[in-house]
């Protein structure tokens, strides 16, 4: 297949990008934060039987990637364990599955606070070649963080569309690794799966964007799973995103 000088398709004018992990090192916060979360909840649960989260194999095969709630059930489905839903407004205190999300994003609040967010400067100067290139961009998470991200980074002049947990939720739209909000990005600039390319490092976007039947999928392998990125669907997997463009 012919690449242009972004290594990109010729058909492709709409760029999607996830967030945590591919634009910003939040992937670590939030990596942080769930096994935080889990942990405490784990450890009082099941006291000597306590058994911590993993936070290489359990983030990767469970959370990451997909929206909040559907990480808390996934997880502790995989450790037999049955909570109710609750309500989105479940406070910490609350032994719910939303619930237990928001203790999660209580973590990940203060760790931004207190720590900042680090971005991946070679996304950074790919992001500009895109834009100089004339390509529509949007970020693509499903993080409810993101705008409070994008303006802490500086980030949200470089693109023009935020489609995260917030807007999803306000439209009734599945999460990853479902396609749908990759699928009303792209229609929202004005194109669709066919002139897209989606960028992810999590396994559940790789899957989402070949569901969605776009483009182009390009995995950031930022984890060394460069081979579980390829199964899930990514046509090409990379380590930073500037390394597409040609020299």
């Amino acid at each position: 297949m012919p690449l242009t000088p972004l290594g990109l398709p010729p058909e492709v004018r709409i760029c999607l990008f996830d967030l945590d992990g591919v634009l910003t090192d939040t992937a670590a916060v939030h990596t942080v934060a769930w096994k935080q979360m889990f942990d405490a909840y784990l450890r009082e649960r099941d006291g000597e039987a306590f058994q911590p989260f993993d936070a290489g194999s359990d983030y990767t095969h469970y959370v990451d990637g997909k929206p909040r709630a559907d990480g808390v059930r996934s997880f502790l489905q995989s450790r037999g364990i049955e909570l109710p839903d609750g309500d989105l407004e479940d406070g910490p205190d609350r032994e719910t599955v939303h619930g237990l999300g928001s203790r999660k994003n209580d973590l990940v609040l203060a760790l931004i606070e207190r720590d900042g967010v680090e971005v991946f400067a070679p996304s950074v100067r790919y992001l500009e070649a895109v834009r100089a290139a004339g390509l529509r961009t949007a970020v693509v998470s499903s993080s409810a963080n993101t705008q409070q991200v994008l303006e802490v980074t500086g980030l949200a002049p470089l693109l023009e569309l935020r489609m995260d947990a917030l807007v999803a939720r306000e439209r009734g739209l599945k999460g990853k690794p479902a396609p749908d909000t990759f699928l009303a990005a792209a229609a929202e600039l004005g194109g669709g799966p066919r002139d897209s390319v989606v960028f992810e490092d999590a396994l559940a976007g790789v899957e989402s964007g070949r569901a969605g039947g776009f483009a182009y999928v390009v995995g950031v392998d930022r984890a060394g799973h460069a081979e579980a990125l390829k199964a899930a669907g990514a046509d090409i997997v990379v380590r930073e995103l500037d390394e597409l463009i040609s020299s």
